[in-house]
């Protein structure tokens, strides 16, 4: 048996807050959320942080051994069941499940572990482990089905979705919670991806522009934190107790370029794209808007281009494209999950985010660039998130208007 399946529930602790229409209202504004950080580096550095109160979600006690990437995943979750109408004892436990996106799991316990001069909590393991902030919002929401933890760098919780769309498509859950959540805002963490040189420079002042996907003067992406989920249930059981559906989730593709850990590969994101228009029984003319992975690197946009060219063909203006990483940062595990949300927000109100701190486009990058005076979209019907990994691993999810 093969259900639709419905979004019926969205939850967000993002840099631009914690209530999606806030989050998206910024979005549509080209409100940047990155800033300096660390000044103590010897580059400078720049991030999209959280302004989290963790005492609305645990007591003093609850928090020992929860690292923040644990602690946004169970507020969003938490945001993500309560939009969705949904409280304990709504659904047998053994029926929901977990599906949860982690890159980098408990950087902040690792760090301190690292510079703690010999003295290492001895709940470092359980706070760092990549599973933490599924088994925290399982073991907060009496959730007793599948927990499950995907990490495949950049497309974890896209990943995450796509496989909680499965099980809830073929019965095995009546309700997934699925998402990602991510804190890797560390000194350590950012020197390290400083040295793999796919940050974005900028000048002292100039932080919240620095991100400038498909722009000739691109430099690459900054590093965001947070956390998003979204409800996936039968569009039935949706119907039958009287759910708001955002959106259904009609497609996914998943692939592997199965060529280099850290340059992608258009033929491998062309078939992920591909895939996802055929579960979804759509043509690409059908789909009016990408939410593009877009780190704003020399190689990455033009290679996403490529590969949306080679599916879309002459079709490729009629679809509108922006990556609002230039905004929220690239959240790595969970940038698939804020993007999926960010999509289905799209669809759901017909308005697209545009494509920030893009003042030429790089001809090599020649897309349908969503422009900020021009961000209404009143027949849109179909859209698709792009996360594409290191590793080679690249996800795509189809969304389409409840």
């Amino acid at each position: 048996m093969n259900h639709e399946v419905a979004v019926t529930g969205l939850g967000v602790v993002a840099p631009h807050g914690d209530s999606p229409g806030a989050l998206f209202e910024a979005l549509l504004q080209g409100r940047s959320a990155i800033q300096p950080v660390f000044p103590e580096l010897p580059k400078p550095a720049a991030a999209a942080t959280v302004a989290f109160d963790e005492t609305r979600w645990f007591t003093k006690l609850q928090l020992a051994g929860v690292d923040r990437v644990s602690q946004l995943a169970v507020a969003a979750a938490d945001l993500a069941m309560r939009d969705a109408g949904l409280a304990a004892g709504d659904a047998d436990p053994e029926r929901i499940g977990v599906f949860a996106g982690c890159g980098m799991g408990g950087a902040a316990a690792l760090e301190a572990a690292y510079r703690g001069n010999g003295r290492v909590s001895p709940l470092t393991i359980p706070a760092f482990m990549p599973n933490a902030p599924a088994a925290h919002v399982a073991m907060r929401q009496g959730v007793q089905g599948p927990v499950l933890t995907y990490s495949v760098a950049c497309a974890s919780s896209a990943a995450a979705i796509a496989e909680a769309a499965k099980a809830v498509q073929r019965g095995e859950v009546d309700i997934a919670i699925a998402g990602g959540s991510e804190a890797l805002i560390v000194p350590g963490v950012v020197l390290a991806w400083q040295a793999m040189q796919t940050l974005a420079t900028f000048q002292p002042g100039e932080a919240a522009g620095a991100v400038r996907p498909f722009a000739t003067d691109r430099s690459g992406f900054v590093l965001g934190e947070g956390a998003a989920f979204l409800i996936l249930e039968s569009a039935e059981r949706a119907r039958a107790r009287g759910a708001r559906s955002y959106a259904t989730l009609a497609g996914w593709g998943l692939s592997s370029d199965a060529t280099h850990l850290t340059k992608p590969d258009a033929p491998g994101q062309a078939r992920a794209l591909r895939a996802a228009l055929r579960q979804a029984g759509l043509q690409p003319r059908d789909v009016g808007y990408c939410n593009a992975h877009g780190t704003a690197t020399r190689i990455g946009d033009v290679v996403e281009r490529n590969a949306l060219a080679d599916v879309w063909g002459g079709d490729l203006d009629t679809l509108r494209v922006s990556s609002t990483k230039a905004l929220h940062g690239h959240m790595l595990g969970a940038a698939g999950a804020l993007e999926a949300l960010i999509t289905v927000l799209a669809l759901h109100e017909r308005q697209l985010p545009p494509n920030a701190n893009c003042a030429e486009i790089d001809p090599a990058c020649s897309l349908n660039l969503v422009q900020p005076e021009d961000t209404a979209a009143p027949s849109l019907e179909a859209a698709v998130s792009n996360s594409f990994a290191f590793g080679g691993t690249n996800s795509v999810l189809l969304f389409r208007r409840a």
